[in-house]
């Protein structure tokens, strides 16, 4: 048996969730639990009178976390301990310091590991002010960044959240996929002659990205431009892309900062400080390092990021919801879903436990996710309706960023908004008793709300750690390492196979018998 399950905080939790609160019986969900499930801390509030707990469930939960031990957890993470490995099997055995990545404000920081990575952190940004310096007084109107994975989805989710405040006539663009399509669309609107490329793969070798970038340098070559003017690159000290000869700068990232734990380190602040600027890109930062402050609170009820993840262990693994929306009424926070998506599935995805046991429960919920209101008018009807039963985190911001807006019917767009955010949260838990069965709304449905003043960079800063850490507080709990990525690997060493094999193809030689199975699939190309 597997840690997790000897908790007696498990076992109680289980007996618990035979009868959970019921949110549709009338006066259940009143304004007074509306009041006193409510969590402030930094810029954040966080309403929880929509799920479905109760004084007792939420004292075991407290229990759960302390018997796995969850804070000394996070604190020995943010010292720079050796957490990401498995017990006795090979597995990466590294540190886990994104945290230190944004942990140079605060001079009182004791020396040990973390302070270190801090120092190597402050290093590069310093690197970082230079080269903004440099570039003041030339026209550089656009910035493209190639990567994959942790290198485009969290950079992407952050500048979309903050295109609001990007400095006039600077604009980011990125390449992710091998795909020459997503290449072409991207070059085919900007100036090269007025743009920066950002090369980023913490080894060097990734083979998409590497892909990418001679595409792209083929395309300077062809206008006449010397790449090597034009191209950065964010990678590992001494790895194959730290090459002046190369590019023009190099900005380094280290072995313990993951790629979906990458954006606070030069993976996303060459781009984020192109983009606004150091004095936004900073504030960023230290929206994210004071969530980092904030995670190490004893009090469970004050710490945002292991309340949240305790209320996801209980729909999770108690009350059996497979799947977890998290819906931002944002237009700006499109695409931070899709980066939680690959935060959460790629560090919690685990079937083994850190010994190398399999585990007998659930572990990472399906993320998915649109911004609100537009799902409303999509996915809402089966949240409301459907037979299964789908947690949901919603965002929501008291101002827009722009400051446009207009009053119609008495009300703004803005008010319209967020009426609608809250009207959901309610509506999903308290649901509609009709006789007529297909207006028969059965409640029940578990949420809560997050508020903030407005989308800006400190706030994004702090949710942008918030959801980090929640997701390391559930893999604490359950006994997982969420910090590696293992499952991605078996499908990059097939798909390297299969690539051979069209390297063959055409070379006109022999390319079935390295690996029949893919030659099916080649093959099968000739008749389309």
């Amino acid at each position: 048996m597997t840690k997790f399950n000897e908790f007696p905080a498990v076992e109680a939790l289980h007996e618990l969730a035979h009868t959970p609160i019921d949110l549709s019986k009338e006066g259940n969900l009143s304004p007074k639990r509306l009041k006193e499930m409510l969590t402030k801390n930094l810029n954040l509030k966080l309403f929880y009178g929509t799920e479905r707990v109760d004084e007792k469930v939420l004292k075991t939960l407290f229990s759960l976390a302390e018997e796995a031990k969850a804070l000394e957890k996070m604190t020995a993470m943010q010292h720079g301990e050796v957490i990401n490995k498995i017990e006795g099997f090979e597995s990466e055995n590294r540190q886990v310091l994104h945290t230190a990545m944004r942990d140079f404000f605060d001079s009182q920081t004791e020396e040990d590991e973390a302070k270190k990575a801090a120092t190597l952190a402050y290093a590069e940004m310093e690197k970082l002010k230079s080269f903004l310096d440099e570039i003041e007084k030339k026209e550089y109107t656009d910035l493209i960044q190639v990567g994959i994975g942790g290198s485009e989805l969290g950079p992407k989710a952050i500048y979309l959240a903050l295109e609001a405040f990007r400095k006039e006539g600077r604009r980011v663009h990125f390449i992710s996929n091998v795909d020459p399509d997503d290449a072409a669309q991207v070059l085919n609107k900007v100036d090269l002659n007025k743009t920066l490329v950002v090369i980023v793969s913490k080894s060097g070798t990734t083979l998409e990205t590497l892909t990418n970038e001679e595409l792209i340098r083929k395309k300077f070559a062809d206008e006449g431009l010397s790449p090597t003017n034009h191209f950065l690159a964010v990678t590992g000290k001494g790895s194959p892309m730290d090459d002046p000869e190369r590019y023009r700068k190099s900005f380094y990232i280290w072995d313990y900062v993951g790629g979906r734990y990458s954006v606070t380190s030069m993976v996303g602040c060459v781009m984020l400080a192109f983009a606004l600027g150091m004095d936004k890109l900073l504030e960023f930062l230290k929206g994210a390092s004071s969530m980092d402050k904030v995670a190490l609170d004893p009090n469970p009820e004050k710490n945002l990021p292991l309340l949240g993840a305790l209320l996801g262990i209980w729909n999770h693994n108690f009350l059996g919801y497979p799947t977890v929306a998290v819906i931002p009424y944002s237009q700006a926070m499109s695409r931070f879903p899709a980066h939680l998506q690959q935060c959460d599935m790629e560090s919690n995805g685990k079937r083994i436990d850190k010994e190398g046991h399999t585990v007998e429960f659930w572990t990472g919920p399906i993320i998915w996710g649109e911004p609100g209101t537009n799902g409303q008018h999509s996915f809402y009807q089966l949240i409301h309706q459907g037979t299964i039963t789908v947690p949901v985190e919603f965002v929501g911001f008291a101002e827009n960023q722009y400051g446009m807006d207009n009053s119609f019917k008495e009300t703004t767009s803005q008010e319209k908004l967020l009426s609608n955010l809250f009207a959901q949260s309610i509506a999903l838990a308290v649901g509609q008793k009709s006789d007529n069965p297909n207006k028969n709304f059965p409640g029940n449905r578990p949420n809560h709300v997050i508020l903030a003043s407005k989308c800006d960079p400190h706030t994004i800063g702090s949710l942008l750690a918030y959801y980090e850490h929640k997701v390391a507080f559930q893999g604490f709990i359950w006994g997982i390492n969420s910090f590696d990525q293992e499952g991605v690997q078996l499908g990059k060493v097939l798909a390297n196979k299969i690539i051979g094999q069209f390297a063959k193809k055409s070379q006109e030689e022999d390319y079935e018998k390295d690996f029949p199975l893919g030659a099916v699939y080649i093959d099968a190309l000739k008749d389309l």
